[in-house]
């Protein structure tokens, strides 16, 4: 069978300035596969604009991370 080359996204939002990307995909990855972690930046202020989209490879993956009540980083709710 030919494998599916299907991504799942999940929105992101809240994330405070002081978590970077790396710490994203490291924290979702205890959810499954992350395939990639886009946080967008401003380029005039030069932060991150407080969101992001993490990409996994499974749906179930997804359902992974809504299986926990809240994601807490750095002492925020996101």
């Amino acid at each position: 069978g030919r494998r599916s080359r299907r991504m799942f996204d999940l929105f992101v939002a809240e994330i405070p300035w002081t978590v970077s990307s790396k710490e994203l995909k490291e924290y979702f990855s205890q959810f499954g596969t992350v395939q990639r972690c886009q946080l967008p930046f401003d380029k005039d202020t030069g932060f991150h604009r407080r969101y992001c989209w993490i990409k996994f490879s499974t749906q179930e993956d997804v359902q992974n991370v809504f299986q926990k009540d809240s994601h807490i980083l750095e002492g925020a709710k996101v």
